[in-house]
């Protein structure tokens, strides 16, 4: 196993069909490179030119791992095994993307001069593969006095596909571990405007509704007839004039099949290059967001970006439980149709 890593640095995954570059800070995904339909590579994720805007905080979420607790928890509490919770609230008035410190019944989040979440800090590199399907396996633990979690991310290319797998152990005592890998996608290339024109089949049949602050209520509703039935595929600006800000809901994954143990999620297509994306996932639901907060960022070559596990679990008892052993693994299936 290779040694603590105490600089980010960036590691490169080429398998032929793709191109990933991954940095140890945050497990973040600085680009993915395939081609379109004549040959022609682009970027399509969203990112910068290099690592320093990460580190110093330029970035919102991208390509990162974010946790502990990915989301959304309301009033900043929670009540586990009888004991109740409070966070200092990053986002009012709710707190976003936490990292949760249990310690003598008191939890702290800090992103600064403090604990950190995930997408902060320096990841160990476990392991590295350099072969026909090559992989980088990433690692951090905890210090005493923090979640004392120990969490892997493990990234593979295979032919046409990205795989992630990710598992937290929590070694002390329970606590809600949710992660999410946050990429922003665009597969027209990173450069190429708003998403607007891509279409999007969502195989959930349900959303869990917000409330005025983007916390969901509690209450799963259907999306036949509304904005947000995308059950069968159309584009994602069709019906976005009708939910405010963007899209920025969680689906239940209720209606897909299931393919090496994951659930079919989603489809996502751009017209004008005709790539295509199809993620598999073994999670209960996925957030579906459009980049709504994303303002004016300057991104790789200059590019400047625009606007385009269930939030709150540990308060609702009739979402899935996010307090037990973590794992996850999703499946981005690349093609051109």
């Amino acid at each position: 196993m290779a040694d603590q890593i105490e600089k980010p640095e960036v590691f490169e995954l080429n398998n032929g069909s793709m191109h990933v570059k991954i940095s140890n800070f945050g497990a973040t995904i600085l680009s993915l490179s395939l081609p379109d339909k004549q040959g022609n590579l682009a970027d399509v994720v969203l990112g910068f030119d290099s690592i320093e805007p990460y580190v110093n905080g330029a970035a919102p979420f991208f390509g990162c791992i974010v946790g502990l607790v990915a989301n959304r928890i309301k009033e900043r509490k929670f009540t586990l095994d009888g004991t109740k919770y409070t966070l200092p609230i990053n986002k009012l008035p709710k707190s976003l993307h936490v990292p949760i410190v249990v310690q003598q019944k008191l939890v702290f989040c800090f992103q600064a001069g403090g604990f950190k979440g995930y997408d902060k800090v320096i990841w160990k590199v476990a392991e590295q593969k350099n072969s026909e399907n090559p992989s980088v396996a990433f690692n951090y633990h905890s210090r005493d006095g923090e979640q004392n979690v120990s969490v892997t991310a493990t990234c593979t290319l295979q032919k046409t596909t990205l795989r992630l797998d990710m598992e937290a152990v929590s070694e002390n005592k329970p606590r809600p571990i949710s992660l999410a890998q946050h990429t922003y996608w665009n597969l027209a290339g990173h450069n190429s405007g708003n998403i607007l024109e891509h279409s999007i089949q969502i195989w959930g049949q349900h959303i869990a509704p917000v409330d005025e602050n983007t916390v969901p209520t509690g209450e799963i509703e259907p999306v036949k007839g509304t904005a947000f039935d995308f059950t069968s595929e159309k584009k994602i600006g069709a019906s976005i004039h009708e939910v405010g800000l963007g899209y920025d809901h969680n689906y239940v994954l209720d209606c897909g099949e299931e393919k090496l143990g994951l659930k079919h999620a989603v489809k996502l297509k751009d017209p004008s290059s005709s790539r295509v994306l199809n993620l598999w996932t073994n999670a209960p639901a996925m957030q579906f967001y459009t980049g709504n907060y994303v303002n004016e960022v300057v991104g790789i070559g200059g590019a400047v970006y625009g606007k385009q596990g269930f939030p709150n679990a540990i308060n609702q008892s009739n979402f899935p439980s996010v307090v037990e052993t973590y794992k996850h693994s999703m499946l981005y299936e690349f093609s051109v149709e």
